[in-house]
């Protein structure tokens, strides 16, 4: 079964502020016109409902999305309207009747990013699983609009509703088979890490765009891709970092985290973010640039937190020291003056990578001094 997505280069967005969302909405507006310019299109507009709750039938209030109709009415050059969150299958549908255009919430817009950014097998396995189970109780709401409409969504084959059971059984079975696709890939990986156990190793985490790979890359010497967009890299690397003192580990960078990451995703990417949790060091690396950098730092903790892997040795590391405001620097510096495990660093100017590499020795030393570990040197 083909299944495709496009998105038109002209969109609005539709952003629902409940009341837990008050602080930080325009925040969550600002993320989300930047996943949908790296899938390629453009918010020209967005439209901002406040609600207590989201409407059960159509998420928005009927009577809001009778005047964005008319938005889109005079604006044909419009080709899909953007949600800010995750809506139903009933929702979806509703929606898409009264607007008559092709509706993508979050969850299908960072599935769509994820399903060009994999390149490794894993990486593929665990989007195609994601996109399947989004799919799954879509498929009704999918046949309907995409017999009248461009611009837009998923695009599957054949009418009727004995085709529609027939592509229904198809994706279940995919589903199962890719299941057991990533389950051995995880007794592979199982296997591997037996091999690892008695080596030291310091996992990247952070939020997408902090610039994981690229400290990665500077740090062991090798190229990796990298690229100013979001979750630009997928697929995890490990590499063997010299830390001096004639000491070696493995470092490796992870999938970067974002807020609401969506839930089919999450369970389908678990089996390599898992890794974390064997890791004896964690890095979190932090966007200093970012105006919201300390709620970023939360949702890693919370991340972390679902994987149980917050009771890891944690190494706050500041990174791109050198596009920021010298004394907003000086004012964040001096919050963390007193906190060892907290370092400030560019990757990418490779500032300050020394002192990255002392910290870690002396993690490494003395988890080995405490025999807490008996970790080797590669």
């Amino acid at each position: 079964m083909k299944i495709k997505r496009k998105i038109s280069k002209k969109c609005v967005l539709l952003s629902l502020v409940l009341p837990e969302d008050r602080e930080d909405y325009k925040e969550n507006i600002k993320e989300m016109k930047a996943l949908t310019k790296t899938r390629g299109g453009a918010i020209i507009k967005t439209f901002i409902q406040k609600r207590t709750t989201p409407d059960p039938g159509y998420y928005f209030g009927k009577g809001k999305l009778k005047l964005i109709k008319d938005f889109l009415s005079n604006h044909e050059d419009v080709g899909n309207v953007i949600v800010d969150g995750f809506i139903s299958p009933t929702q979806h549908r509703n929606m898409e009747s009264i607007l008559e255009k092709t509706v993508i919430d979050r969850e299908e817009l960072i599935l769509e990013i994820f399903s060009r950014r994999a390149k490794t097998k894993i990486a593929k396995l665990q989007v195609e699983l994601a996109e399947y189970e989004y799919l799954l109780p879509r498929l009704r709401n999918m046949w309907d609009h995409l017999s009248r409409q461009a611009g837009g969504g998923f695009k599957l084959r054949g009418p009727g509703e004995t085709q529609l059971e027939m592509d229904r059984q198809v994706i279940q079975k995919r589903i199962s088979t890719l299941k057991d696709k990533i389950e051995h890939v995880k007794k592979i990986k199982k296997t591997q890490r037996k091999r690892r156990k008695h080596l030291f190793s310091v996992s990247i985490v952070g939020y997408t765009n902090a610039g994981k790979s690229t400290l990665l890359s500077q740090i062991s010497n090798k190229a990796l891709y990298t690229e100013d967009q979001l979750f630009a890299t997928l697929d995890t690397s490990i590499n063997r970092v010299y830390i001096g003192d004639g000491k070696t580990v493995l470092m490796s960078d992870t999938v970067g985290f974002i807020k609401n990451l969506p839930p089919h995703l999450f369970e389908s990417f678990k089996s390599t973010l898992n890794e974390i949790q064997y890791s004896d060091l964690i890095i979190i690396l932090i966007d200093i640039t970012d105006k919201n950098y300390r709620e970023k730092i939360q949702v890693v903790k919370e991340v972390l937190d679902d994987l149980n892997s917050s009771n890891k040795k944690l190494l706050y590391v500041f990174n791109k020291i050198d596009l920021v405001d010298q004394d907003k620097l000086k004012k964040i510096k001096q919050k963390y003056k007193n906190d060892k495990d907290s370092l400030f660093i560019s990757a990418l100017k490779n500032k300050n990578l020394d002192k990255l590499k002392e910290r870690v020795l002396e993690i490494f030393n003395r988890y080995n001094e405490k025999n807490e570990y008996n970790h080797q040197s590669i």
